[in-house]
């Protein structure tokens, strides 16, 4: 991850853990993400790999699972250790390094938006297959490289590079950095490594309409994150 965007998600920590969270993620990426997660992981082990301010490890916990949560940031694991409780182990640490678990630890990865601040995702990837026991499953969304191509207006689809975005929230302004990828190479670096079970284009859910008609019809018809359920090869 740029160190930029490590300082923004640093200082962002505290808008996420307090404020309205974005509907993008509100009725656009989390229902489609929770709806390819068990309903029932009792007795399951599961890593949120980039678990932000927690909320997926909440909802993990809540489901019956046993939650291990990952961040680089130090502030959001705070904010993920306040969000939980305590119910689950939160860990400072860099998904780029090798990760500081045994070998066949999780039943289960889930991976929300983080990747694109992942230049290499080969070392990333080959740890979640380390850590994950034979025939696990991982569940990772992030930028649609199409969405990425048009908004920012890219000379070469096909290329791999680095794109700088500026966000405005609580009056604030953040410089975050992030890598696009053609949809060849996302496949491409998931299977060196898993079994691809589905790649889900999301819809928004319904209720996006009844708060922002605009939105709705634009995630209707603009995809705007990708999505790739995986298997572990045994």
């Amino acid at each position: 991850m740029p160190n930029k965007t490590k300082e923004a998600f640093d200082r962002l920590a505290r808008i996420y853990e307090t404020e309205t969270d974005s509907l993008f993620n509100t009725d656009y990426e989390r229902p489609a993400m929770m709806a390819n997660i068990p309903e029932n992981l009792n007795g399951f082990s599961i890593l949120d790999a980039g678990c932000s301010a927690g909320w997926y490890s909440d909802q993990l916990l809540k489901r019956g699972a046993q939650v291990t949560g990952v961040d680089i940031s130090p502030n959001m694991i705070e904010a993920a250790i306040r969000k939980t409780g305590g119910r689950a182990k939160m860990i400072c640490h860099d998904l780029s390094e090798t990760l500081p678990f045994d070998d066949a630890s999780f039943d289960g990865i889930v991976s929300s938006l983080t990747l694109h601040y992942c230049k290499d995702w080969k070392p990333v990837l080959s740890e979640f297959s380390r850590v994950l026991k034979p025939s696990g499953w991982l569940l990772f969304s992030t930028h649609h490289p199409f969405m990425d191509w048009k908004l920012f207006e890219c000379n070469n689809y096909f290329s791999e590079e680095l794109l700088h975005d500026t966000w405005k929230k609580s009056g604030q302004t953040f410089d975050v950095s992030f890598y696009r990828k053609p949809l060849e190479k996302i496949v491409t670096e998931a299977s060196r490594f898993f079994s691809i079970d589905e790649l889900i284009e999301p819809k928004p859910a319904e209720s996006l309409y009844e708060k922002h008609p605009a939105n709705y019809e634009y995630l209707t018809n603009n995809p705007h994150f990708i999505m790739i359920r995986a298997t572990a090869r045994s």
